[in-house]
């Protein structure tokens, strides 16, 4: 869980930054791990993060715990253009919900759009440093279990969101324990560490010899259903398309489960694999990922020609292939 400090109460705003253009989306980077440091991360902390071996990217974000109505919340201040890659697939596509973001208004996870009862295109007061009446965007996954709310740069000034409060590490190809410790040696060895890997299979560890966690079984997967295929390229798949099961749809094109299959393709190439019974179910697992496997390889998958062609078959979308293929390189390293 992500816990923001409450908003320190006379703090002077960070400068103002002006929002920018929404642009293009073209990539999802799901972080592995959150850095929290209740005074902000200082310039020379992230200039450290980001010579650590095997970083893919980073992000640092303001936030801090303000309040709407009466009602207390944790919020984070982005660059929407930026932020945006760092999402669940589900939400980074979502236009609409960036448009809003990108002029002035802000967004929520549905748990708090639900807790606060939102709706969408009225307007409420968020009080931090300063009290704003903004236009609620719309409500999506944001992937990270603690956060209510999401603004942008320049909202975030004027609310005197701690700068810098988070920052969010990909770096999929180490193990964590290994990144937790030079994240530590980057900065100092202060703040709060929160692993955002989401792994563990809904499986008893006794379940008779089947994965227990997503890595395992995208390797048991790979190995079964498509002879050929790395292992590697169904976990970038997964973490793509649902954090590993944390995001299970349905999407905006009504896809579903921890490998987001449409409905009428799930009809065609699901099947019921690991010990499960009863007919193929979507949102399990341990159907999903061989079902994802088999499809992947009637595309061509099993083979190095084939395998870019069978990505895209998977979602039509060139960032999507070059995306899954640069994530698989990095899951790769923990192989060696």
């Amino acid at each position: 869980m992500c816990v923001l400090p409450t908003h320190p109460s006379g703090q002077t705003p960070a400068p103002v930054v002006p929002a920018h253009a929404l642009a293009s989306f073209h990539q999802i980077v799901l972080p592995d791990l959150v850095l929290i440091d209740p005074k902000g991360v200082p310039a020379t902390g992230l200039a450290r993060l980001g010579k650590i071996h095997g970083l893919r990217d980073m992000l640092a974000v303001d936030g801090a715990r303000i309040s709407v109505g009466a009602s207390p919340v944790n919020i984070i201040g982005v660059n929407p253009s930026q932020y945006r890659s760092w999402t669940p697939l589900r939400t980074a596509t979502d236009d609409p919900l960036w448009a809003s973001l990108a002029t002035g208004g802000f967004v929520a996870s549905p748990a708090a759009r639900q807790g606060l009862r939102l709706r969408k295109g009225s307007t409420y007061p968020l009080s931090g440093a300063a009290t704003l009446n903004l236009t609620f965007g719309g409500d999506a996954p944001l992937g990270i279990v603690g956060i209510d709310l999401v603004v942008g740069s320049q909202q975030s000034a004027k609310l005197g969101l701690v700068h810098n409060v988070a920052v969010f590490v990909s770096a999929p190809g180490k193990s964590m324990s290994a990144l937790k410790h030079e994240v530590r040696v980057a900065v100092g060895h202060v703040g709060t560490l929160v692993s955002l890997r989401q792994q563990p299979l809904p499986v008893d560890a006794a379940g008779g010899g089947r994965p227990t966690t997503y890595m395992q079984l995208f390797r048991a997967s790979a190995a079964l259903y498509c002879p050929g295929l790395s292992w590697t390229v169904l976990a970038a798949i997964g973490q793509i398309e649902s954090a590993d099961g944390t995001n299970m749809g349905p999407s905006t094109a009504g896809a579903l489960g921890p490998m987001q299959f449409l409905p009428s393709t799930w009809a065609a190439w699901g099947i019921t694999a690991f010990g499960e019974s009863g007919p193929p179910n979507i949102m399990d697992p341990y159907d999903a990922v061989p079902s994802a496997a088999r499809y992947l390889c009637a595309n061509g998958a099993g083979t190095p020609a084939g395998l870019p062609g069978a990505i895209f078959a998977y979602n039509h979308a060139q960032w999507y292939v070059n995306e899954v293929l640069a994530l698989a390189q990095q899951y790769a390293r923990l192989d060696g």
